[in-house]
């Protein structure tokens, strides 16, 4: 099949929605379906032999890294992409979402299949939870799954005086378990404050790092946003190990170092 061939059955099995044009070594789609942000979805397709390859070219997945200041995407929408690409039967390969048409095949409807799926997998943008909605603990919660640590979350103990406090994570690893404080504030003027609240938090709650299953204290900090300073850090250091958000694997080596 060649270019005119190929251009001529997406525009013929499509309607005039869809328009094919010639792209370098393949042809790209334009489609009427839209990411969420207005972009119009292009797939593009590519001859080897009797079969040709409808590809994204991975753009979806790259649009929707593109929404989110998470590094990574969670477990559960991991799931919701794989789920997508079943549905519609495509394949997920290399952040590109592709299928293809053999011969015999409607090539339409092979486009239209990639094109629902791009456009579905665009459309989990609105169930992920934007910071403004999800704390960091969420994300947090996501990485501690990911990395199959088991752990409670908001556990109430009893510090010295009596009050009860409330930890966002009780982290157990096999050489060791963890209370993590995660300090997390947009406003720089209230930094100090939420550093204040978790050294308070430490001090009266340093009975439980000592004896044999003493338990470590991790204040994780979210430096995704800049609003700390020096001396927030400096305050919990000498009652707690420092991680940062912005280094995940170092905070999961924290959690998993025996002392």
């Amino acid at each position: 099949m060649n270019a005119a061939n190929i251009c001529a059955e997406i525009e013929q099995g499509m309607g005039a929605l869809f328009s094919c044009t010639p792209h370098q070594d393949d042809y790209r789609v334009r489609t009427p379906y839209l990411y969420p942000d207005g972009d119009n979805i292009d797939l593009f397709c590519k001859q080897d032999g009797d079969v040709i390859t409808v590809s994204d070219l991975g753009e979806t997945l790259r649009w929707l890294r593109m929404q989110t200041v998470s590094p990574r995407r969670s477990p559960k929408q991991n799931a919701l992409i794989a789920d997508a690409c079943l549905t519609h039967g495509v394949e997920l390969y290399k952040g590109m979402l592709l299928a293809r048409c053999r011969q015999g095949e409607s090539l339409a409807a092979v486009t239209l299949r990639v094109a629902q799926a791009a456009l579905r997998v665009s459309d989990l943008w609105f169930t992920f939870r934007t910071r403004a909605v999800e704390s960091i603990t969420d994300e947090v919660s996501d990485l501690l799954t990911e990395r199959q640590f088991p752990f409670d979350r908001a556990e109430r103990l009893a510090g010295r005086s009596g009050r009860a406090w409330t930890p966002d994570f009780h982290v157990r690893t096999p050489a060791r378990s963890s209370l993590v404080y995660v300090l997390s504030t947009g406003s720089r003027s209230a930094a100090r404050s939420v550093s204040e609240h978790v050294l308070a938090a430490w001090y009266d709650l340093n009975h439980f790092a000592a004896g044999p299953e003493a338990l470590r204290f991790v204040s994780l900090f979210d430096d995704t946003a800049d609003v700390w300073a020096q001396e927030d850090f400096r305050l919990v250091e000498p009652l707690s190990t420092i991680a940062r958000w912005s280094e995940p694997d170092r905070f999961v080596e924290v959690l998993a170092e025996a002392a």
